[in-house]
């Protein structure tokens, strides 16, 4: 029996990322932008796969300080932030090594991925991802600069890095013919359904999939 099976969700093996170019960055850039009215349309594996392996996946081997490098930069490499998709099913983890979603909770929580104020726009989105910092990776970062033991300056650092996977989840749907939308999260329910420790806060959510336009 494998151990990572929740109530019938099985973890999902996601395909290597497909590098076939639809766009320029330049391109993507300039087509960046925020769409609230998402359908729900579904997306393949593959584009599942495209769109956390740009987030947050592995792209070399040996990055900064002997660690893997991923595709978004964090403070001395620290890789604070974790990444949960939440699909109709239910929520998952993205483990950057070796790819892959586990599941956390079944059932479909995709209106948590969303702050209670901001209404059900993109509520039936294929993919809402939550960003959640971990605040014990900054004691095992690459490199003990000061700040990574301080409060304020390590909100800094995880408010930043959440930006750059963002923004690469951006530029990433642009080229893959989708929208996306960066917002807040319903933060309490979120910490209760994730099970998070003390030491790990649920910071926002992001809405991607096909325009209903």
């Amino acid at each position: 029996m494998n151990d990572n099976v929740i109530n019938g969700l099985e973890p999902i093996i996601l395909l290597k990322a497909a590098f076939k170019q639809r766009t320029t960055v330049f391109k993507a850039l300039k087509n960046r932008k925020t769409t609230r009215s998402i359908s729900s349309k579904k997306i393949n594996l593959q584009i599942l796969s495209n769109i956390l392996w740009a987030a947050q996946g592995v792209n070399r081997v040996k990055g900064p300080f002997g660690i893997p490098g991923r595709t978004a930069g964090s403070a001395s490499n620290s890789q604070e932030i974790i990444i949960y998709a939440t699909l109709k099913e239910g929520i998952y983890l993205y483990e950057p090594e070796p790819h892959k979603l586990t599941p956390i909770a079944s059932g479909d929580n995709r209106a948590l991925a969303i702050s209670s104020g901001q209404g059900k726009m993109g509520a039936n989105a294929p993919i809402r991802l939550i960003y959640v910092v971990n605040l014990e990776k900054f004691k095992s970062a690459g490199f003990p600069e000061p700040g990574l033991y301080d409060t304020e300056i390590q909100k800094s650092y995880y408010f930043v890095d959440t930006g750059l996977i963002a923004q690469n989840v951006y530029l990433a749907a642009v080229s893959l013919g989708l929208d996306s939308w960066f917002h807040n999260c319903n933060k309490v329910a979120l910490t209760k359904v994730l099970k998070l420790k003390s030491h790990q806060k649920a910071l926002f959510g992001h809405t991607i999939g096909y325009s209903e336009n």
